[in-house]
């Protein structure tokens, strides 16, 4: 292994982990953190957590752990991925995060910089924009578990963190990497522990990578990701580049489950509900008692043999905030994830083989239930989103014929095209 990763929600970590294999880095990607002496045959690991939302010690403790088996396992430098939106809690997870990792390090100075172009998002003088608008006007104010009123990232990270935070502008970057790497030594003499960098294009990313080949700890958003295959390529490790997308054919029928509310995924369900079979689960049914997993599981079951069908609990965000108000915010997202879950483990038990799951919370909730404990990373689907080959781990009774090896796309709220479902099933079909 040359680069451990760690995410800290599940369709980020596959985010990341795409970029990786568009590196040529063969890369897996697994559920929480393997048992001591695993071994895994990859050049780029990815311990993906649930981490973003849980309370900082928990954080803490979970990615420290995750640091201490990659570096066991051979990581020449860690990677910790959040997302390109910046969020975490109130008090911020990012920060404190970082602050214990390069303690366990035992270094002194890294980046920050969630930028991703592709998507979006990139970051001017310190401010995060997403698209056109700053962050805080882009919707992801009103996001129902961590809002961003802030598109200050310096004044963000630096709320979350006793050490200094500075800023390495874009100037400097468009500079190139020495001038880059100049400023980081400048920034380092003058006490800063953290600095935000930023980012414009895709140039700008791999030259933040090559900036970054000797610091032990690497922050940020998947994109920064792009420049650190070439790293390891430079010095002689990273070789045979051209098959780190490669999967084995998987068949079968095929399910799409959404618990994200985004607008990327309220628009592409309706895009699907339009001419495919789609169905809604009701919160408010789930929360009464009624049969809702038993309901939808019917109705999947009369209808996946012919052609693929949508389960999803995606709403507006004025339905979002209704739910919350009535069921409160935590109560009403596990509620969700948990029937969701149930119905996906259900249907895979049953036999389907290709899944897509929409939404971090919603895809962490699902590989759980579907006892995937590590998956490899293959094409891309979109930006941010590839195909990837899960062994499952069969529950009691279940058959082989069953299959343990299935198919998965975990697709981040805010990522994908409109089309995105009929093009991801489209694209492995054609394989």
């Amino acid at each position: 292994m040359l680069l451990g990763c760690i995410a800290d929600d599940f369709t980020g970590a596959t985010d990341l982990a795409n970029m990786l294999v568009r590196g040529g880095m063969r890369t897996v990607q697994t559920i929480g953190i393997p048992s001591p002496g695993t071994i895994i045959d990859a050049d780029a690991v990815v311990v993906s957590l649930k981490s973003r939302t849980t309370p900082a010690a928990d954080a803490i403790a979970e990615s420290l752990a995750a640091c201490r088996w990659l570096r066991a396992a051979g990581a020449q430098q860690i990677f910790f991925k959040y997302c390109s939106t910046f969020d975490s809690t109130e008090r911020g997870n990012i920060g404190p995060v970082a602050d214990a990792l390069m303690t366990e390090l035992g270094c002194d100075f890294t980046i920050a910089c969630p930028a991703f172009p592709e998507n979006g998002r990139s970051v001017y003088r310190g401010y995060l924009f997403v698209g056109d608008q700053l962050l805080n006007e882009s919707g992801m104010e009103k996001h129902p578990l961590t809002p961003m009123t802030d598109a200050n990232l310096v004044r963000v990270l630096q709320s979350q963190t006793t050490r200094r935070v500075g800023l390495a502008r874009c100037d400097t970057v468009a500079a190139g990497a020495k001038a880059l790497s100049a400023r980081f030594d400048a920034l380092r003499a003058e006490g800063v522990g953290m600095a935000i960098v930023d980012a414009l294009s895709d140039a700008d990313l791999h030259t933040i990578g090559t900036a970054c080949a000797q610091l032990p700890l690497v922050t940020g958003g998947s994109g920064i990701a792009i420049g650190l295959p070439a790293n390891f390529q430079q010095q002689g490790l990273l070789k045979d580049t051209g098959h780190a997308s490669a999967l084995p054919r998987i068949d079968g029928p095929a399910l799409i489950i959404s618990g994200s509310c985004s607008k990327a995924t309220n628009a592409q369900v309706g895009e699907w509900s339009r001419s495919r079979p789609a169905l809604r689960i009701d919160p408010f049914a789930l929360h009464r008692g009624e049969p809702v997993v038993e309901q939808a599981l019917g109705w999947a079951r009369e209808r996946i043999a012919r052609e693929p069908v949508l389960i999803y609990a995606t709403s507006t965000p004025e339905e979002v905030a209704a739910v919350q108000k009535a069921l409160g915010v935590e109560a009403a997202g596990t509620l969700i994830e948990d029937a969701l879950a149930s119905i996906a483990g259900a249907l895979v038990r049953d036999g389907v083989r290709k899944l897509i799951s929409a939404g971090g919370e919603t895809s962490g909730a699902v590989v759980k239930a579907l006892g995937v404990r590590s998956m490899r990373v293959g094409p891309q689907i979109d930006p941010g989103v590839p195909w990837m080959v899960a062994r499952r781990e069969l529950a009691a009774g279940e058959g082989q014929g069953a299959g343990a090896d299935i198919a998965l796309a975990l697709k981040s709220g805010n990522f994908g095209a409109t089309d995105f479902f009929a093009k991801a099933l489209a694209m492995l079909d054609a394989a």
